[in-house]
């Protein structure tokens, strides 16, 4: 097999121009992976990942969170299954929620060093969700065995507040009234002991390994 073909192509979509050639110097001497291609604007990388077909997309936040959700949100409608890795200066936890929500495979920040984000790219395009440590914090305590048993519809809530759905979304998708969400909502928390739709959400991500302990480093 010849050895290029083997590594696995990243494209780029990243404000900086500077970042970029770094960058490409990062993966031309990396030994899984490989530079596919590089642009500033996001405009251009929807037809670039069609056509190009890269196994990851590394996408720089500074384009802008709103921009960033309608891609993901987007790639998802299109059947675009390309894993995007998002990073930036800094990076929220409500921020890095919403994005893993909308379908972001990796998040890291831009001040990660050059093996943690070849880690993070080794990591997504072998198929396996990375997340940066800290990025979260400390929220071992979310992970609280589940007391009982769950219902079908509070399975049903549960599942949507993990995508991000307001109480009124809820009670539409469902059909049935807001207040109901609510009493469904504080029986979830009574049964599994986790505080809050956030905790609720991140808890949930966790235990699908969409927010995974950080990998051990692999160049």
């Amino acid at each position: 097999m010849n050895i290029e073909s083997s590594r696995r192509s990243v494209l780029i979509c990243d404000t900086q121009p500077l970042v970029i050639e770094g960058l490409r110097w990062l993966l031309d001497n990396s030994v899984n992976l490989r530079f596919a291609g590089a642009v500033c604007s996001l405009d251009l990388v929807f037809e670039l990942v069609r056509t190009m077909k890269p196994e990851a997309l590394l996408l720089d936040k500074n384009v802008g969170l709103a921009a960033v959700t309608d891609f993901l949100h987007h790639c998802a409608a299109e059947g675009i299954s390309v894993p995007v890795v998002v990073w930036g200066p800094g990076i929220s936890e409500p921020e890095a929620l919403r994005l893993l929500q909308f379908g972001a495979r990796g998040i890291l920040r831009r001040t990660a060093e050059s093996d943690t984000l070849i880690t993070c790219l080794n990591a997504v395009t072998a198929g396996t969700a990375w997340i940066e440590t800290g990025i979260f914090g400390d929220n071992e305590h979310l992970m609280k065995p589940r007391r009982s048993a769950l219902t079908a519809r509070e399975s049903q809530v549960a599942e949507l507040v993990e995508t991000g759905m307001k109480n009124r979304d809820i009670a539409k998708t469902l059909g049935i009234q807001t207040g109901t969400v609510k009493i469904h909502l504080k029986h979830i928390f009574e049964k599994t002991g986790v505080r809050g739709r956030y905790g609720l959400a991140l808890t949930s991500l966790r235990q699908k390994g969409a927010i995974p302990m950080a990998p051990s480093v692999t160049m």
